[in-house]
């Protein structure tokens, strides 16, 4: 039996905490830990919600670090600007990282393909938003797609939207949708069984790990 090297991504999100010289270090600390690729997502607060804090539009959790905030307000401080897209880019390209982001809706995968992005991955949360696989599988690149948040039968319908609309290669991620998750929740035996149901696809895992300060 043969075995592949696997493919490390490391996730920025909005870990840079709006500062570009932030999000620098992470790409150099992700190039230093032999990561194979580093991946953003695109968005903005007016691409995601609604600037308001009726129900719903608010953290009413009262364990969250977040509580009685606005979504809009969460969004604005960890959404990664637009023009500090290509400077993240370019840092990973040099250090022999591949960059690539998470679309949110059709205007960042017009924004992503202006900068000739590689790969795209679906959210967790957005693996069901029939409208954005299309779009993305237009591109005819590569996508990979986090399974947190849906069933079999809609990582059916998730897969075959991908594929009728031009997608070639598809990556389906087994996602345990808590952050960190924990090893009892994670269950590493749906990958062998994802394999099987979904032969058409690469499978692989989706796991947040801390792993410190990037400086």
């Amino acid at each position: 039996m043969s075995f592949k090297k696997p493919f490390i991504i490391a996730e920025m999100s909005g870990n840079h905490n709006q500062s570009l010289d932030r999000a620098l270090a992470i790409v150099e600390a992700a190039a230093a830990a032999g990561s194979d690729a580093l991946k953003l997502q695109t968005y903005t607060a007016d691409t995601m919600t609604l600037d308001c804090d009726a129900p719903g539009f608010t953290i009413e959790d009262p364990n969250s670090l977040w509580k009685n905030q606005k979504l809009y307000d969460l969004y604005e401080k960890a959404h990664t600007p637009w023009e500090w897209h290509k400077p993240i880019f370019d840092r990973c390209r040099e250090l022999g990282l591949t960059p690539f982001s998470t679309p949110f809706d059709a205007s960042s995968v017009g924004f992503l393909e202006s900068l000739n992005m590689p790969i795209y991955k679906i959210a967790a949360f957005e693996n069901g938003d029939i409208p954005l696989l299309k779009r993305v599988a237009a591109t005819h690149k590569p996508v990979i797609v986090s399974l947190g948040m849906i069933g079999l039968d809609e990582i059916a319908e998730c897969v075959s939207t991908l594929c009728e609309n031009g997608c070639p290669d598809i990556t389906i991620l087994k996602c345990t949708s808590t952050y960190p998750a924990s090893p009892e929740n994670t269950n590493l035996l749906t990958i062998p069984d994802l394999i099987r149901r979904f032969p058409q696809c690469h499978v692989g895992l989706s796991r947040f790990v801390f792993s410190g300060d990037a400086g």
